[in-house]
C-alpha cells in the first residue's frame, strides 16, 4: 500500500492489511528524506537575505537622481530585489543555495565595475 505517510493512515492499513507493507509515496519519501537539507538551505537562504536589507537604503539614496551612478545603483538594488523574491520549490531546486549563486554574480558584477574605476563607467 502506498501513501503520503500520515499515521492515522498507516495505522489503519497496518490494523486493516496487516500483512501488506507500507510504503510512502516516492515525492513524500522524497522531501522526508532531504528535510535536513532542506532545513540547512532556509537558514542559509535567511542569514543571506539579513545580508542585504539594506537595498532600501541605497533606493533612497539615489532617488530623484538620473546621473549613470543613481541609474546602475537602481539596477543593481532592481537585481538583488529579484533575487530575493524569485524562489524555486524543494527538495529538489534549494532555493537558498540560487539566492547565493544570483547574490554572487550581482556581487562580482560591482567587483568589475569598481576595478574599472570612475572614467570608465558611462
Amino acid at each position: 500500500m502506498v501513501s503520503d505517510g500520515q499515521r492515522s493512515i498507516r495505522n489503519d492499513l497496518a490494523h486493516a492489511l496487516p500483512q501488506v507493507p507500507h510504503q510512502h509515496c516516492y515525492f513524500h519519501y522524497l522531501r522526508e528524506a532531504a528535510r535536513p537539507r532542506y532545513e540547512a538551505d532556509r537558514h542559509a537562504k535567511k542569514e543571506l537575505k539579513k545580508r542585504v536589507r539594506q537595498v532600501r537604503q541605497v533606493e533612497r539614496a539615489v532617488e530623484g537622481r538620473q546621473d549613470a551612478s543613481a541609474r546602475a545603483a537602481r539596477d543593481y538594488a532592481a537585481a538583488v530585489r529579484s533575487a530575493l523574491t524569485n524562489d524555486h520549490r524543494p527538495p529538489l531546486n534549494p532555493s537558498g543555495l540560487l539566492l547565493r549563486r544570483r547574490l554572487g554574480a550581482i556581487e562580482k558584477s560591482l567587483g568589475r565595475v569598481v576595478k574599472r574605476g570612475p572614467a570608465h563607467r558611462s
